[in-house]
């Protein structure tokens, strides 16, 4: 019989002489104590009362130092004893174990966290199914081992921000990046191999971000693209890319001290760089100064990457004595802010060209200006590391086993069939919950029974109502009891998304109604139903802002916050809107701005948590016009244009729902809190560089504020880049004859591609594609999609990308011809990432073409097609 690993973690600690004691850090001493003394109530450090050797009792006070006051709260101290031992006792287990030097150990395979993701089990549970299979493996061995089983359990697929457990990626069986990243550090530490997860904040060349891992190998650490193993370490679809990065960072769990260097020290983490290990960088430094050219200390100095629109802040720092704020980053162009009280500076500053750059405070805040500005992003640079072709072939066998093996899991998941049975049985019609029963994934036995359950009580619209207002997320991880605790302590004519819902923001979603009602006395309850701005009053005196303590993106639960009175500002706010609905007030959180509102007398009151004033929000108008350029007749919000308001020295953006319409939001005008704003636009070029525009206002009260939305004009000449002949042959998938590009586009131009099936980057690209069907439907262009074997194909067609366009043609390139002579007519390496696309015509010209990770592709492959008809028709 098969011991869980608990047990068998026990009567190792027991068996072995305990390990000589580690010399402890008195700073994780001190800063254990100072968490102690910040946390007060609750006994929340109950776990050091039990019997300890002295290895767990030096491991929890690590654990407990720089712990989120939201991983106090919200989980016991029995279950970080018990991955304190699992860890410890596996560090015995394993033949590298008694090499990996303390400070390694302790910084990168104790760690539980690693993102903002929900605790689990996970160390324990991978631990029991990846010992066997690691078994008498090196430790660069292990580490592809273990890829290849998280590519078992999970692959890809895009998600919102917030990030689920471990167990329930594997659950779900795919995940984004993050998740996936999350996914396989957990599963390394869980062998003893010292992992982290590495972040690009945001790409400079195009939009989005990515995550990936690191694994330390017998003193060096190497990176790895989770859940899409290689044959070997150092290589992922994302090297090309990664070489244009500008910044490459990881956030180590404590007080750090290692090689790296270090962008942050907090309560929790220490953040530090190491763009180094994948592309060109050179120091830069800041000096802020006044008007007068005196350096200026206490300066918040923000540095900003170009992306979706935006001026994503990378790196903060706050300057010392000598007004100076420094970083290492990719040879490329960012935007630098620097504020203090109402005064800023805004500039560009290009890394590799310029060594200092001044930064002069000569704005105010409410000063109207604007500016354009060109950003260029860091070169390209392939690296890779030698495979060989048996290696390749060795590593797509596999691959194609374990896509099976997870595919043979996501069968077992309800089809129509199965949900049509369980509706009738249950009194629902198929169509109203089959579509919570498909989104829920492997977690549909908790959505079945929490229907099931609402059915026997009478609550299947209510249940309907509730599972209504979550996200598909939610559905994939919330477990029944929680959705029951939200059903059943709800009253059953209350509003569904201010009063029902159980999601307030990004928190993990939990049980508070019945905790809520059960802790607050009634004659508290009735007097903040009477007055809701009471139960602000109470949160304004009762509750502790530690944001420094709470400063890794993880939320503290309304729960945690009642029993420990500290909290961050966001989890505060999440707090104050459970309470409220838990008390039947209609509360919550708007999406736009992040402002929190209860409802009262029909109103709706915005709360001032920081003057302790609630009323009606402040606004103004703020009405956009346009005037067209080329191809773009309607902006969309993160594709082409942003709004960021000013709040306490820094530039936060609105959250507008993803790429919405200029004309559905800001062409006839749209209320706006008054504040200061800053608008930044931008068209994004071929070479990943970037056309702005920046435009700063304000938004007064009761005003209308009229002014213009500027894209300035993509002026790119379209010019001949390579020759390919367009009578080459392929196979077509429907047919299954040979034809040639010619055949299937007739005269003039078309798309060509060669798809990396399975990679990322070919997923971001049809989906891209995808979201402009109507378009390249319109435009009449053939866009013929190349697959490299009827494999690959068939692995396509087991989830293909919905909604691409009706003039799709499918075929194969069988023996690699198409491919070859692409690579061979644009001088690029055999080795080229994938997906590699082109904008031929039937003249054998090529005229444009993009290669790997490339986000927005659709728009701008329509563009220059767009282009090139107009110049034709004026002809």
């Amino acid at each position: 019989m098969k011991r869980p690993f608990s047990v068998i973690a026990g009567l190792l600690l027991a068996a072995m002489p305990v390990m000589a004691q580690t010399s402890f850090d008195s700073r994780i001493h001190a800063d254990f104590q100072k968490k102690k003394e910040a946390l007060p109530h609750g006994d929340l450090f109950n776990v050091f009362q039990k019997q300890l050797t002295q290895e767990e009792r030096d491991a929890l006070t690590f654990y407990y130092a720089y712990m989120p006051v939201g991983d106090i709260t919200d989980y016991s101290g029995d279950f970080y004893l018990e991955n304190v031992r699992t860890s410890l006792a596996t560090r015995k287990e394993t033949s590298w174990g008694k090499n990996i030097p303390d400070d390694i150990f302790n910084h990168f395979v104790l760690p539980i966290r690693i993102n903002n993701e929900n605790l689990d089990r996970a160390r324990m549970v991978f631990h029991d199914e990846l010992m066997p299979r690691i078994k008498g493996l090196s430790m660069h061995d292990a580490v592809l081992e273990v890829n290849h089983w998280c590519h078992e359990k999970v692959s890809y697929q895009p998600a919102d921000a917030r990030t689920s457990a471990p167990l329930a990626s594997v659950k779900t069986a795919y995940g984004r990046c993050g998740e996936e990243s999350t996914f396989l550090v957990a599963a390394l530490r869980a062998v003893g191999i010292p992992a982290r997860q590495v972040y690009t904040p945001r790409w400079a060349h195009t939009d989005d971000n990515h995550a990936w891992v690191e694994a330390w190998v017998d003193g060096k650490w190497h990176f790895l693209g989770a859940c899409e193993p290689e044959p070997v370490l150092n290589l992922g679809w994302f090297n090309l890319p990664a070489s244009r990065g500008m910044l490459m960072h990881t956030k180590v769990f404590g007080a750090y001290n290692g090689p790296e260097e270090v962008m942050r020290t907090t309560a929790n983490y220490t953040e530090i760089n190491i763009i180094g290990n994948y592309a060109k960088f050179e120091p830069l430094t800041v000096k802020v100064v006044d008007e007068k050219g005196v350096a200026v200390e206490g300066a918040s100095v923000q540095f900003k990457i170009y992306n979706y629109a935006e001026f994503f802040t990378v790196h903060t720092v706050l300057t010392p004595k000598d007004g100076t704020a420094n970083l290492s980053a990719g040879l490329g162009d960012m935007i630098v802010i620097a504020t203090k009280g109402d005064k800023f500076g805004i500039r560009k500053v290009s890394f590799g060209k310029e060594r200092e750059a001044i930064l002069k405070l000569d704005h105010h805040t409410g000063e109207e200006f604007s500016f354009p500005v060109d950003l260029l992003p860091p070169p390209a640079k392939l690296n890779l590391p030698e495979v060989t072709p048996e290696q390749r072939a060795e590593n797509d066998r596999r691959f194609n086993l374990e896509d099976s093996i997870r595919n043979a899991y996501i069968a077992t998941f309800p089809n129509a069939e199965a949900i049509q049975k369980f509706a009738t049985a249950n009194g629902y019609k198929a169509e109203d919950i089959q579509k919570y029963i498909v989104a829920s994934r492997g977690n549909h036995a908790e959505i079945m029974d929490f229907l099931k359950k609402a059915a026997e009580k009478k609550y299947e619209a209510r249940a309907l109502e509730l599972l209504a207002t979550l996200s598909a997320k939610d559905l994939r991880d919330t477990p029944e009891d929680i959705l029951n605790d939200h059903l059943y302590h709800t009253s059953m004519t209350s509003d569904a998304a201010k009063v029902l819902a159980p999601r307030i923001a990004g928190e993990m979603l939990s049980a508070y109604r019945s905790f809520f009602q059960k802790e607050i006395k009634a004659s508290d309850a009735r007097r903040y139903r009477k007055a809701p701005e009471k139960l602000a009053e109470w949160c304004l005196k009762n509750i502790t802002l530690r944001d420094d303590l709470c400063c890794v993106g993880t939320f503290i639960s309304p729960a945690g916050v009642w029993k420990s009175r500290t909290a961050d500002r966001i989890s505060r706010d999440i707090f104050f809107v459970a309470v409220a609905r838990s008390l039947e007030i209609p509360a919550w959180i708007d999406g736009v701005t992040g402002n929190v509102f209860y409802q009262k007398d029909g109103k709706d009151i915005k709360v001032n948590f920081e003057s302790g004033i609630s009323g009606a929000a402040e606004t103004g108008t703020l009405k956009l016009s346009y005037s067209s350029i080329p191809q773009l007749d309607d902006p969309e919000y993160l594709r082409h244009f942003t709004l960021s308001k000013f709040n306490n020295g820094r530039f936060d953006l609105l959250n507008y729902p993803d790429f919405a319409k200029w004309s559905s939001l800001f062409k006839d005008g749209a209320s706006i809190d008054t504040g200061y704003y800053m608008m930044v636009t931008g068209s994004r070029l071929a070479d990943g560089g970037v056309l702005a525009q920046v435009s700063l206002f304000n938004i007064h009260k009761n005003q209308t504020k009229e002014d213009k939305l500027i894209v300035r004009d993509n002026t790119e000449e379209i010019m001949v880049i390579g020759n390919f002949n367009s009578e080459s042959k392929f196979i077509e998938t429907t047919s299954g004859k040979e034809t040639s590009i010619l055949n299937s586009c007739g005269r003039g131009l078309y798309v060509l591609a060669i798809l990396g099936v399975g990679q990322e980057p070919t997923d971001h690209t049809l989906k891209d594609i995808a979201v402009k069907a109507k378009e390249f439907d319109e435009c009449g262009r053939k866009m013929v999609l190349l697959f490299q074997s009827r494999e690959a194909y068939n692995k396509y067609l087991k989830a293909p990308v919905p909604g691409l366009p009706e003039h799709v043609v499918w075929g194969i390139d069988t023996d690699g011809s198409i491919q070859k002579d692409l690579l061979e007519a644009l001088n690029l390496e055999a080795n080229t990432p994938l997906p590699l696309f082109i904008i031929g015509d039937t003249f054998n010209r090529i005229v444009f073409t993009s290669h790997g990770y490339t986000i927005g592709l659709g728009e701008r492959l329509l563009k220059i097609i767009n282009k090139i008809t107009e110049e034709e028709v004026q002809q």
